[in-house]
């Protein structure tokens, strides 16, 4: 049997357990996940795009799980009420092959991604930070900033959105969260302004120029976390030139990130040599640094890992029969339970049908 959890299991553990200890322990299992980076086989995502956005394959495996997750990026989907992003994901065990998770990612993708960036921050901003520009005050944006506010201890942060609307929709979310200032801005310039962390989460799939040099401060982190493929970026180049630049898994990066309109030889430095000692993150509290944040597969691994675990711990999700469970492994054929005239293609009330159908 294969456990599914739906979108309002995801919603139980998160009310069960508390927004801040979900976020806590999924930042735990990404940071052993990064740690193990290389006991994971890794490929970019698989993409197929069309005129209106992009339908991804997300695969990962160590020597005990795989998963991959099923995501697409449909930016003018919330013209026809559905989401931008939407997502499905798979655990399953390699020895044997046999899923043992199939769960919704939708939400759980936004709370990875400002886990994601919030572990990447602790090591990349400067440790005082207290305020942060959020650009772009869409689905995922309330995700950043409660992630920011509980984990990192932002208590300003500064809304900026082409769409005054979203910024009410998140004013409105978070207004009654103590401890936490939020302050809409009639520009991206006015909302980084003084920034100690700027976060960008656009969704358009354009080459856009969200930032500029202009606007970056000596001592900033960029997180830049804007739903990313080939020809989408939301930085001018001049902004990468002037930073410390991070990334998850470079080759993919290379493709879809902002980093892929930066010469083949530009320096990035994978996240990963940061957590383990590899290399530093921050240098000097006068340094800019980016985190180039497209999404990578090992992210849903830990997260689906975590899903597991919590599915186990507060006894949700649903059995269900996703591969059959049989008596004789070698007797696929008797599952389909088909007599010998249903074998034909002959059914009791087969004519009758056909003669109604000829009749209407």
């Amino acid at each position: 049997m294969t456990t599914l959890l739906n979108t309002q299991d995801i919603a139980r553990i998160s009310q069960t357990l508390g927004l801040q200890e979900l976020l806590r322990r999924l930042v735990g299992y990404l940071e052993a996940d990064y740690l193990r980076w290389e006991a994971f086989d890794k490929c970019a995502r698989v993409a197929s795009h069309s005129a209106d956005g992009v339908i991804e394959l997300m695969p990962i495996a160590d020597a005990s799980l795989y998963s991959f997750k099923y995501v697409n990026g449909h930016p003018k989907n919330t013209r026809a009420g559905l989401p931008t992003v939407m997502a499905v994901g798979l655990l399953a065990d390699v020895a044997t092959g046999r899923p043992e998770l199939l769960s919704e990612l939708t939400l759980s993708t936004a709370l990875r991604t400002a886990a994601t960036s919030v572990m990447v921050a602790r090591r990349l901003a400067r440790q005082n930070s207290r305020s942060m520009a959020l650009i772009g005050n869409g689905a995922q944006s309330e995700f950043q900033a409660l992630a920011f506010h509980l984990l990192l201890g932002i208590s300003e942060i500064r809304l900026y959105d082409i769409d005054p609307a979203a910024t009410a929709k998140l004013q409105r979310q978070l207004s009654a969260l103590p401890g936490l200032r939020l302050i809409a801005c009639k520009s991206t310039a006015e909302a980084v302004r003084g920034a100690d962390i700027v976060t960008t989460v656009t969704a358009d799939k354009s080459n856009a120029t969200i930032l500029t040099p202009e606007m970056i401060e000596p001592g900033m982190h960029i997180n830049g976390v804007g739903g990313d493929c080939p020809g989408k970026t939301e930085m001018h180049r001049g902004v990468l030139e002037a930073a410390k630049v991070f990334v998850e898994f470079e080759p993919q990066s290379r493709i879809e990130g902002d980093v892929q309109q930066m010469p083949a030889d530009f320096p990035v430095i994978e996240f990963w040599r940061v957590l383990n000692g590899q290399v530093s993150g921050r240098d000097h509290a006068q340094q800019i640094t980016f985190f180039d944040s497209v999404g990578f597969a090992l992210e849903d691994f830990s997260t689906l890992r975590l899903l597991r675990d919590l599915a186990r711990e507060l006894g949700l999700g649903q059995e269900v029969s996703l591969i059959p469970e049989m008596a004789d492994p070698k007797n696929l054929f008797g599952e389909l339970g088909l007599s010998a005239a249903q074998m034909q293609g002959s059914h009791p009330f087969a004519e009758e049908v056909a003669g109604l159908r000829r009749a209407a």
